[in-house]
């Protein structure tokens, strides 16, 4: 069965993760379309930039972690700037970025410069094991192929008992066969189970789990009464309401009352001894 085949039966009803069994020549035409995919939406101009997710980065992840550590060693995955890690920028000693863009760099993060390395296409990370204290992948993963791969990577680069910070949508955002206004061309949510899964079969503790971005509430009090989304009063509102509409969750939605549900995760693991 092709790809192709697999579309309605597997892929969009959340089964199988698309993209997750690709051949590398299938993973090397991906890597051609998303490589600077994200900056060619206009995310260009680092002094016009405009991060919108750090209230909910404070509110999901860091505030599950202990201002009086210092980190010897972080890994951000796709993490561009490096403006997700302001928030905590002073307990961090090292940064190290893995971000395909030549365009989306920083020379420097308040008083930390950050090494930049490019990806390997099969998603190696060349790293030793157990090098780094904390991990940072926000919004990243659903750009990328062979997901399970770059998780074990990923898992295998944390040191025991280090932190890894995940927030990903975990709907289709459409269907991704079609050109999509303000997406990269290949991007696609990933199904909570497949998060569900690899935690159960890693043994990772769960410091938090928040379901988050609901569509229609931001339309509600975005739209309607100008509430800014990057606000904390909003992101506690919409991880309440995400939590209570958990139960609407589908992975491919088609409907407008499908709507009425979270759109995202965010996790908070730790790595057991």
């Amino acid at each position: 069965m092709t790809h192709v085949d697999r579309f309605a039966e597997d892929y969009l009803s959340g089964l199988h993760l698309y993209g997750n069994d690709f051949s590398l020549e299938e993973i090397r035409k991906w890597y051609e379309d998303e490589q600077e995919g994200y900056a060619n939406l206009g995310n260009k101009d680092k002094l016009a930039y405009n991060y919108q997710y750090s209230e909910m980065d404070k509110l999901f992840g860091y505030r599950y972690i202990d201002k009086s550590i210092k980190f010897s060693n972080v890994l951000g995955l796709g993490s561009a700037y490096g403006h997700e890690f302001l928030p905590i920028i002073n307990q961090i000693e090292n940064l190290t970025i893995v971000e395909p863009s030549e365009k989306l760099r920083s020379d420097k993060l308040c008083d930390l410069v950050p090494t930049y390395v490019k990806p390997e296409l099969n998603g190696k990370l060349n790293f030793k094991d157990n090098t780094f204290d904390l991990i940072v992948s926000f919004s990243v993963l659903h750009h990328i192929p062979n997901v399970s791969f770059v998780m074990e990577e990923l898992y295998r680069v944390l040191k025991p008992n280090g932190i890894i910070l995940i927030r990903e949508p975990i709907v289709t955002m459409g269907d991704w066969r079609k050109p999509r206004k303000g997406l990269t061309k290949n991007e696609r949510g990933i199904p909570k189970s497949f998060f569900e899964i690899f935690i159960q079969y890693h043994s990772l503790e769960i410091i938090s789990k928040k379901y988050c971005d609901s569509a229609f509430m931001y339309k509600i009090l975005g739209k309607l009464f100008g509430i800014k989304h990057n606000s904390k009063f909003y992101q506690t509102l919409d991880s309440y309401i995400s939590f209570i509409f958990s139960w609407n969750y589908i992975y491919h939605r088609t409907k407008l009352f499908h709507k009425i549900a979270p759109a995202s995760i965010f996790l908070v693991l730790q790595k057991n001894q």
